[in-house]
């Protein structure tokens, strides 16, 4: 019999991506994988450390487990992913019915670690080193990834696909643990990347997300040649079967115009841009050590607009960082509106253990202030994202389509006719009634009405599309 696995991935596309590449471990290893974790005989959390609220609620779902583990004493917990690499011990103090603790650079150690457990060799915990726990070398090994296990049932759809191109991080900005969970910035081999890119095609993936904790300073040196984002974006472009080509998250100085050049010439990438910013301050970039100003900043947006004039940039803000006064603030608000992200991913600050800020600076804004705040920017972001998104409105856009809507899943299943989503090439949200079967597809779109996050439209035929389709970029 078959033994089976529950698991719930919280967190990041790296996250996602780690969890897709355990399961199709897993399965080699003989496991299928169930819906509940009281079907499973293993139970696995993919955790995320970037914010406290994420932490608390992976340790409030683990504590949910311990009468299941009481009735059950043979079910495997394990916790897995960046929590696990910063807390290490302290998951096992905090929720003592755990079995496991595996860090994101350990993964593949995870069927071993679960034939330890089954043999009774007790608790199993496998964590990376930490950035001053040995040499370069030996840090960076003790992060490394098993990418080219790919499962297509583990996706949100068989046709998208992130591919990680780069692991780590050596930005060190004074906020964040990315450095200490997922180690040094490494760039993976082209042609590892090209190869699982082929892959994917095979299994019938037409879009591809290239991730990296700052992906666009993709760099891989050999004794033949380096490469770059650009120089890999134009290898990916030839793979037969990929129709369209992302890639986030972007860090702003490494934004050069040969990148953007790149992306304009090559008609499998998407024009959108995926650029942190995290506050509109000189001051507050200078405290959370971001390694730019606003004037950087603008200087690449502007480099944007000149290159890529119809793409899309978002964005991400932090709101009540240390020391950030109401007209720091005031400073973000100012720089959304000078550059209408398509969309802002808005945080509100929270202390993370092991960062800079929590040693040398002060958590000074109060909780309710940055609650009034995040919201505050969020209304900024939404009415101005709404204003550009109506502007769409009458033109066509081309939609890779994912599926039903939340909508159409609630259909019922005979119906012909339900709402369907999918995304444009700039990655705007799009709603529109039609069928099951055109998942996977590339259709056109004529767009009807917008909110601040989705254009709602209608399929359009071959000849509306070859006079209208020029009106508007998506």
């Amino acid at each position: 019999m078959s033994k089976r696995v529950f698991i719930h991935t919280v967190g990041c596309q790296m996250n996602v991506l780690d969890s897709e590449m355990v399961i199709a471990d897993l399965k080699r290893h003989g496991y299928t994988v169930v819906d509940s974790p009281k079907q499973a005989d293993c139970v696995l959390y993919n955790t995320c450390s970037v914010r406290e609220h994420a932490e608390e609620k992976v340790y409030s779902a683990l504590g949910k487990l311990r009468q299941m583990k009481e009735l059950d004493p043979g079910k495997t917990i394990g916790v897995m992913g960046c929590m696990a690499q910063k807390d290490q011990e302290i998951v096992f103090k905090r929720a003592p019915y755990v079995d496991l603790v595996v860090g994101p650079g350990q993964l593949h150690t995870l069927p071993d670690l679960l034939a330890k457990i089954e043999a009774g060799e007790g608790r199993q915990m496998a964590v990376s080193l930490s950035r001053t726990d040995g040499s370069q070398a030996s840090i960076a090994r003790s992060h490394e990834t098993f990418d080219p296990l790919r499962d297509p049932s583990m996706r949100p759809t068989p046709f998208q696909a992130y591919l990680r191109i780069q692991i780590g991080c050596d930005k060190f900005c004074t906020y964040c643990v990315v450095p200490n969970t997922r180690g040094p910035e490494q760039g993976r081999p082209p042609s590892q990347i090209l190869s699982e890119a082929r892959v994917l095609a095979e299994q019938g993936c037409r879009e591809i997300t290239l991730l990296g904790q700052t992906v666009n300073s993709y760099r891989f040196k050999d004794d033949e040649q380096a490469t770059d984002l650009a120089s890999l974006l134009e290898e990916l472009h030839e793979v037969d079967g990929i129709d369209r080509i992302k890639f986030v998250t972007n860090y702003p100085k490494d934004m050069t115009e040969r990148l953007l050049t790149t992306v304009r010439d090559l008609p499998k990438c998407a024009p959108y841009l995926h650029v942190p910013a995290q506050s509109g301050s000189d001051e507050v970039l200078k405290r959370m050590k971001r390694g730019y100003t606003v004037s950087d900043y603008m200087e690449m947006f502007e480099r944007i607009e000149r290159i890529l004039p119809e793409a899309s940039v978002s964005s991400d803000f932090i709101v009540g960082f240390c020391g950030e006064t109401e007209e720091d603030f005031q400073k973000s608000v100012r720089l959304i509106e000078r550059c209408r992200f398509k969309n802002s991913f808005i945080f509100q600050y929270s202390v993370r253990p092991g960062t800079t800020a929590s040693k040398r600076l002060e958590d000074d804004v109060p909780r309710e202030v940055k609650l009034r705040r995040n919201n505050d920017l969020l209304e900024v972001q939404d009415r101005l994202a709404k204003e550009d998104n109506l502007k769409r409105v009458n033109s066509v856009v081309e939609v890779l389509v994912e599926g039903p809507s939340k909508v159409g899943f609630k259909a019922d299943a005979e119906a012909q006719v339900v709402q369907m989503i999918g995304r444009t090439d700039c990655d705007r949200i799009v709603v529109f009634d039609g069928n099951r079967r055109q998942a996977g597809q590339f259709v056109n779109v004529k767009v009807d009405d917008a909110s601040c996050h989705t254009l709602i439209g209608r399929i359009q035929t071959v000849d509306v599309v070859s006079i209208a389709a020029p009106a508007f970029s998506s």
